[in-house]
C-alpha cells in the first residue's frame, strides 16, 4: 500500500469555507503543546532548587508526561474518531489548560510528577485531534501538504516562542509562571475553535473497547518504565517484571485488534512499506535527538552560565531552521521523492550532532548555533513529511487513529530517549568525584551541585563545581554520539523503507521520479 493519492475533483472537497480559518485554530493546539514541553526544560534548574528532586525524581519530571500520554494517544485518537474530533480537541484543550496551573503550583516533586501525568492525559487528546481534522478538511493533497507543513512550523515555531517566553518569564517570575502561559492560548483556542472548527467522525465507528485501552496503557508504560529503571540502574527482578508485563499487553492488545471486528487501531496499517518507515523514522530521531533536547538547557544556563532569557535565545536557530523547512517540505518531497528528503534530513540531524560531541565548557556559540541550525533545518523536512506520508496512507476515516500512531511513535521515542539518554548523562555525572566537605546532594544533578556550592567556601565550591560540570558535559557529548550513531542510522533504513512513496500521483515538476 503506497500513499500515492489524487488530487482531490469535487470543488467542494478543495475549496471548503473556512479551512484556513479552521486550521488556524488547529495550530494553536500545537503551540499549546509545543511551548509547554520547552518551557520545562528551561525550568528544570529552577525546579531543581525549589522543589530539590532526587535525580531519578528529575527524570521522572520530565519523561512521565511522554509515558502516559503515549499509552493512550492511540485510545484517544480512535475515540476522536467515534464521538468526534473537534468535540475531544475542544475538551483536552480545557483540560490541559486547568492541570497546567496545578503544574504552575505544585509544591512537591511528587505533586509535580503527578501534575505532568496528568497533563499527558489531557495532551493525548490533542495532537490526534489536530492531524485527523487536517485530513479531513484538506483533501486536496497539496493543500494538505501546505497544511502539514504550517502544522509542523507552528509546532516549531513553539520550541522557539517557549524558551524566549519561559526565559522572560524566569528572570521576573517565579518558575510555575511558565506553565500560566498556557491559559490565554487554551482561552482563544476554544472560543474560536467551537465557532470554526467543523465536527468529523468515523460514521460506523464500532464500539470503544475498554480493554484494548487498558492494554494499551499498562503496555506501554509497562515496557517504557521498564527501560528507563533498566538504563538508570540496571537490571533487577522488578524492572524485568515491569518489562515482561509491558510486552505482554502489547501483545495482548495487537492479537485484541487482529481479532475485533472495530479495533481500536487497524492494524493492517503497518502492512505499508510507507507507513512503517515514517513511524519508525519519527519514533528513532526523537529518540536520538532527546538527551540533547533535555539537558540543552541546563549546559547553557548551569555550564555556560547564561541566563535563562538568553538561554532561550541561544536555542532559536533550531527552532527557525524547522519552520522554514516544514514550508517547503512538501513541495521538496514532490520535486526529489519522499525518501530522498526524509533520508537527507535524518542524515543532517545525525552530522550535526556529530559535530556536538566536541561540546566543552568553553565551546563558542557560533559552533552550538550552526549545529542547531542543521538539526533544526533536518528535522523540519524528515518530521512534515513523515506526518504527511502517515495521512495519506489511511482512509479519512481512521484517520484520528493514525495520527495517534505517529504521535505515539514521537511520544515514545522521547520517553526512551529521556530515559536512556538522560541515564547516560545522569550516570556520567554522577561519576565525578565530590570534593570533601560537600554534601551528597551535588551527586543527584548539576543543579544539585550548584545549589550545594553555595554554602561552601569559595576554593570547595570552585572545585565542586569545576568538576560537576566537567562531568556534566562528558555525559551530553557521549549522549549525543550515541543520538549521532542513531540518527545516521535511521537515516540509511529511512533511505531502503521508503522507497518507491510519494506524497501524490506524480512529482511537482511533472519530470522523472528520482526515488
Amino acid at each position: 500500500m503506497t500513499s500515492t493519492l489524487q488530487p482531490a475533483r469535487t470543488s467542494e472537497a478543495v475549496k471548503r469555507p473556512g479551512r484556513w480559518l479552521a486550521l488556524s485554530v488547529l495550530v494553536l493546539a500545537v503551540l499549546l503543546v509545543a511551548v509547554d514541553a520547552t518551557v520545562l526544560g528551561l525550568a528544570t534548574p529552577y525546579i531543581s532548587e525549589d522543589l530539590q528532586p532526587s535525580g531519578t525524581q528529575l527524570l521522572w519530571i520530565g519523561d512521565v508526561y511522554s509515558f502516559v500520554i503515549a499509552g493512550l494517544l492511540v485510545s484517544m485518537g480512535s475515540l476522536g474518531d467515534r464521538i468526534g474530533r473537534k468535540r475531544i480537541l475542544l475538551g483536552g484543550a480545557t483540560a490541559f489548560g486547568a492541570i497546567s496551573v496545578l503544574n504552575a503550583y505544585a509544591t512537591t516533586p511528587e505533586t509535580m510528577i503527578m501534575a505532568r501525568a496528568l497533563l499527558g492525559v489531557a495532551g493525548a487528546t490533542l495532537m490526534p485531534a489536530t492531524l485527523a481534522l487536517i485530513r479531513n478538511i484538506f483533501h486536496d493533497p497539496r493543500e494538505r501538504s501546505l497544511a502539514v507543513g504550517i502544522w509542523g512550523a507552528t509546532a516549531s515555531a513553539g520550541t522557539a516562542v517557549g524558551p524566549v517566553a519561559g526565559g522572560f518569564l524566569l528572570e521576573h517570575f517565579w518558575w510555575g509562571s511558565v506553565f500560566l502561559i498556557n491559559l490565554p492560548v487554551m482561552v482563544v483556542l476554544v472560543l474560536v475553535g467551537i465557532r470554526t472548527l467543523p465536527e468529523s467522525r468515523n460514521p460506523n465507528p464500532g464500539p470503544w473497547d475498554v480493554t484494548s485501552v487498558l492494554l494499551s496503557l499498562v503496555g506501554m508504560i509497562g515496557l517504557v518504565y521498564a527501560v528507563k529503571e533498566a538504563a538508570a540502574h540496571g537490571f533487577a527482578w522488578s524492572t524485568l517484571a515491569a518489562g515482561l508485563l509491558g510486552a505482554a499487553a502489547l501483545y495482548g492488545f495487537v492479537r485484541r485488534q487482529l481479532t475485533l471486528p472495530a479495533p481500536l487501531l487497524d492494524m493492517r496499517l503497518f502492512r505499508s512499506r510507507g507507513f512503517s518507515g515514517a513511524v519508525l523514522a519519527d519514533l528513532l530521531t526523537v529518540f536520538g535527538l532527546s538527551g540533547l533536547v533535555f539537558f540543552l538547557s541546563q549546559y547553557l544556563q548551569l555550564v555556560q552560565g547564561r541566563r535563562p532569557f538568553e538561554a532561550g535565545l541561544a536555542e532559536l536557530p533550531a527552532a527557525i531552521g524547522a519552520v522554514a523547512a516544514g514550508l517547503v517540505a512538501g513541495r521538496a518531497a514532490r520535486r526529489l521523492s519522499v525518501r530522498t528528503v526524509v533520508s537527507g534530513g535524518l542524515a543532517a540531524i545525525g552530522l550535526a550532532l556529530a559535530v556536538l560531541t566536541t561540546l566543552d565548557r568553553s565551546t563558542g556559540y557560533p559552533l552550538l548555533g550552526a549545529a542547531l541550525l542543521v538539526v533544526g533545518v533536518g528535522a523540519g523536512f524528515s518530521f512534515t513529511v513523515t506526518a504527511d506520508v502517515i495521512l495519506s496512507s489511511v482512509p479519512k476515516e481512521q484517520a484520528g487513529a493514525a495520527s495517534a500512531v505517529s504521535e505515539t511513535a514521537y511520544e515514545l521515542g522521547a520517553a526512551l530517549g529521556i530515559a536512556v539518554l538522560g541515564s547516560i548523562v545522569t550516570g556520567a555525572y554522577r561519576a565525578f568525584p565530590v570534593p570533601a566537605g560537600a554534601p551528597a546532594a551535588a551527586h543527584e544533578s548539576l543543579g544539585g551541585a550548584v545549589e550545594a556550592a553555595q554554602g561552601l567556601s569559595p576554593r570547595t565550591a570552585e572545585a565542586l563545581l569545576s568538576s560537576a560540570r566537567e562531568a556534566f558535559v562528558h555525559g551530553l557529548t557521549v549522549a549525543t554520539g550515541v543520538g549521532a550513531a542513531v540518527l545516521l542510522a535511521t537515516a540509511a533504513a529511512a533511505w531502503f523503507m521508503l522507497r518507491g512513496q510519494w506524497l501524490d500521483g506524480r512529482p511537482q515538476d511533472g519530470g522523472r521520479r528520482h526515488g
